[in-house]
């Protein structure tokens, strides 16, 4: 991991593409601004992790369905 300190106003590239910029710092909390494409998805990591579960758990459900159906298909093919 990459660690650097920052002052509100400065900023980190990311690629030719990215800004991160330290808006401001109050107590424990930093503000970031994010400058990215609009085909980069940025999501605070806390819902990065809950739409990934999200999403397994949809393939598992998913895949679930398809072995049904397949196993019915087969049954009908007797």
């Amino acid at each position: 991991m990459l660690v650097l300190t920052r002052k509100p106003g400065e900023s980190i590239r990311i690629g030719n593409d990215i800004e991160l910029k330290v808006v401001s710092v109050e107590g424990d909390q930093v503000k970031l601004g994010i400058n990215a494409p609009k085909s980069v998805d940025i999501h605070r990591s806390e819902i990065y992790e809950a739409i990934r579960k999200q999403n397994s758990q949809a393939a598992r459900e998913k895949l679930s369905e398809d072995l049904l159906q397949a196993m019915k298909n087969l049954r009908k093919k007797k």
